[in-house]
Order: structure tokens, then sequence, then C-alpha cells
């Protein structure tokens, strides 16, 4: 492919650009740096129009291909914000920032688009309009619907939308995908149990919420166990429990937090209602009272069989059908690209980041030999997506 020429006089400043991301790590929206960065370099680039401030720290480039005959637009997305982990790599360019890491790869997901955004600008080898979409705050903080609600697909007509993740423990060289849902929902769930405080040694004189907590973490398991059809996946997770001050003080409240994570939007109403009615009877049947506050988060990430056909196609050109695999298991992680996906028909796709630790871990790292199949990738799917008569001049 003649992108790969491109792709060898470059990689080493993309590399560096990477790990100076990585060096520089920024949470949620707080991206200012990053978004900049980006914003710098796709004008020094010569992509047509470079839009900031999209959903808070959102950056969009518009590049236009040498002709425009198709009329149509595609979106092509990364994300940039990094995690609240202090870092344990021991990487020469591990992070400077306290407390915070690129734990999850997004700094080379922004590199990746970056380099294609380039190679694009420069060639135009296409027919029609391509936008890169740099987001915030992918890691909790719904970023990707932010833009939406700032107006992305006004200000943009884009009419299919494509992603791409590394994956720890693929090949490098290697992309995996599959049609239907890919990630899960991301729901948070707040529980209050108010009972009537107490001495520890006279527990009949008050309303103790221990028992109902023990009580609600069990049930909660079979909300799954006994509620769901087998075949079918959710997760019930309480990771928090607060409560009480003194080992001989009966508290007057506890409380709960936790996840819950789905692949259907049926079995997430069916879990957020059970869950409630839990609450409600469990704490009613000890004398207490209890409360749920359920937050829906992010939806499922379904990827459109259509389009999953296409991420695939450009997959195997680019790395051979022998290293392209429709048949991924389901992640119940979540993916906030869902908001696009639900915009708009497009996939995610899975790039191989070879051994090592998984994302969201202290010892995680981008593997840079990664960049230069990413951006093989985007540059690839977009000649595909928005085939011309005119050749590619790159080489």
């Amino acid at each position: 492919m003649a992108i790969e020429n491109w792709v060898a006089r470059h990689l080493d400043e993309l590399t560096e650009f990477r790990r100076d991301l990585h060096r520089n790590p920024e949470l949620l929206y707080d991206v200012h740096r990053t978004a900049g960065e980006v914003a710098r370099l796709l004008r020094e680039a010569g992509v047509d129009e470079v839009h900031e401030g999209i959903g808070q720290t959102g950056v969009v480039g518009v590049i236009r291909g040498q002709s425009n005959a198709s009329g149509r637009t595609i979106g092509l997305r990364a994300d940039m914000d990094a995690l609240p982990i202090k870092e344990d790599t021991g990487a020469e360019w591990a992070s400077t920032v306290p407390g915070k890491m690129h734990a999850c790869g997004h700094d080379g997901h922004t590199a990746m688009l970056l380099g294609a955004a380039r190679a694009l600008a420069e060639s135009r080898a296409f027919d029609g309009t391509v936008c890169v979409i740099f987001q915030p705050a992918e890691e909790g903080g719904a970023g990707g619907k932010a833009m939406i609600d700032d107006g992305l697909l006004e200000k943009f007509p884009i009419q299919e939308f494509y992603g791409m993740h590394n994956r720890p423990n693929l090949e490098v060289g290697k992309f995996t995908t599959r049609p239907g849902p890919m990630m899960a929902s991301v729901d948070e769930i707040n529980i209050k149990i108010e009972g009537v405080g107490a001495h520890a040694a006279t527990p009949h004189n008050g309303i103790d919420p221990m028992p109902v907590m023990a009580a609600l973490v069990q049930a909660a398991q079979t909300i799954v166990s006994r509620n769901l059809d087998p075949i079918k996946s959710a997760v019930v997770s309480i990771t928090q429990i607060n409560g009480g001050d003194a080992f001989n003080v009966i508290p007057p409240t506890v409380t709960l937090r936790g996840t819950v994570r789905c692949l259907d939007e049926d079995v997430r109403d069916m879990v957020e209602e059970k869950l409630g009615l839990a609450v409600e009877h469990i704490a009613a049947a000890f004398g207490a009272k209890g409360e749920l506050e359920y937050l829906r988060l992010y939806p499922v990430t379904i990827n459109n069989a259509e389009a999953v056909e296409n991420v695939l196609a450009a997959a195997a050109e680019v790395a051979g059908l022998d290293n392209t695999s429709a048949e991924m298991p389901p992640v119940l992680g979540g993916e906030d690209f869902s908001f696009m996906l639900n915009e708009r028909p497009g996939a995610m796709i899975m790039v191989g980041n070879g051994p090592g630790a998984m994302v969201h871990h202290p010892k995680y790292d981008f593997n840079d030999d990664v960049i230069p199949w990413g951006c093989s990738f985007w540059t690839t799917l977009v000649r595909q997506r928005l085939p011309t008569s005119i050749p590619d001049s790159i080489n």
C-alpha cells in the first residue's frame, strides 16, 4: 500500500507525538493541551477546516477529497482523555503528572487518527468528505454525547461513524470486531438504606441497616442468575459500601454504590426494575427504608452489520484476511462511541496491542508498533468507502 511509505517517513514523529501525550495526560473535559496540539497539527497539515470547542473541548477536522461527486461524508473518531491512575510502567515517556496516566491507549488512538488525517490531507485521493473527530471525556464523562448535543451532526453531515480501539493481548497486526452488541451499557447505582441508630449492645432499640445491606448485596446477584435468560449477559456489581463511624454504634444509614452492565436494552430495563423492587421491599422487610438512584450513563455499543463488513474489508487489505475476525466475544466494559452509533450507522474495530497489561492497569502502555497499522487502516477505510478514479499520489 502506498500509505505505508507515508507512515514509514513520519513514524518517528507520530511516535514522539504519542509519547508526548503520554507524558502529559489530561482527564475528562480538561484536555486543553491535548486538543490544542491536535488542532495545531491539523492546521499545519492543511486540513480544510479545524473546529475546536465542540462538546467543550472536542476537535473536528474536515478534509475534502479531490472530488465530491458522491456527496458523502464519513466520521472517524478517536478519544483523547486519560485516567486517574498512578502509572507504574517505568517507561522513559511515563506520565509526568502525578495520579494521571494514559492507561487505555487514547494517546495511541489520537496519534493514529492524526497520522491518518495528515496523510489524507496530503493525498486527497478520495471522493467525498472526511471528518476526523477527537473527543474528550470518554472515560466516564460521556464526551461523545456532549459533542452530539453540541451540534456535531448539525454542523457536519456525517452519514457513517467509525471508531477503533486497541486490544491488549491480541497480536500486533491483527484486527477483530463483531456485528451487533459489542460492548455493554454502563449504569451507576446508588442505594441508601435508612434505619434507626442505636447502641450496638441494644440493637432492639434501633433498626440496623447492616443486615439490610447484606441481604441486598446477595439479592442483587440473583437478579442476573434467577431472572435473566442464561444465554444473555448482565453484571451487577456492588463496589462501595459506606456506613458507621464507631465499632459499638449501629449507624442510622448505610450507602452502597455499584455498576450494572448489559448487552441488551430490554435486559437493562429488567435489571433496573428488579433492583428497585429489591431495594424497596427488602428494606421494608427489616423495617427500614431503601432508595435506589439508577443512573444510565452509556448505552450498549451496537455495530451495524454492513458497517462491520466495511471495517473488515479495510482491515483485510491492510493486514490480510487471516488476520481479521468478525467473531470477537462481546465485552461488558463500556464505550461512549455508542452515542454516535445510536445516531448513525457505523462500527468499532479492535486493533491488536500485543502482549502486556490490560487497559486501566498501572502497567499498561500503548504499543507504538501499532501506529502504522492504525494509520493504514484509517486511510484504507476512507479509500474504500469514498472511492475515486483519481490515483493516490502519496508514496
